[in-house]
């Protein structure tokens, strides 16, 4: 019998979450967040997962990473956010599992 694979979020090392939430008060949904280029290097990650009331939007999400990770606010302005492999504005209401990545400004010539 072939074993079922793992949710990635519950496979992601650095796994953030708040330990004093009480489980009974509020639904949470986990959410997988990737960093790409200045991002990444700004977090030292390339993937965590969050714990976020059911609810939130994009934006909530980058409150808590900017909490988190405060350099992150140098791509602030310039960065763009994917929802699922769609772009997406901060106020998009996020759901159980999605994958919300972080897109810095790319430069090149």
């Amino acid at each position: 019998m072939t074993e079922e694979p793992k949710d990635t979020c519950d496979m992601i090392g650095s796994q953030k979450t708040n330990p004093s939430r009480d489980k009974d008060l509020a639904p949470y949904i986990k959410i997988k967040v990737l960093f790409f280029a200045r991002a990444r290097d700004l977090t030292g990650s390339t993937e965590l997962c969050l714990e976020m009331p059911d609810g939130s939007t994009a934006r909530d999400c980058m409150n808590k990473l900017l909490i988190e990770f405060p350099n992150l606010r140098e791509i602030y302005d310039s960065m763009v956010l994917a929802l699922n492999e769609e772009y997406a504005p901060e106020l998009t209401v996020l759901r159980n599992k999605d994958e919300l990545a972080i897109i810095p400004p790319i430069s090149g010539g």
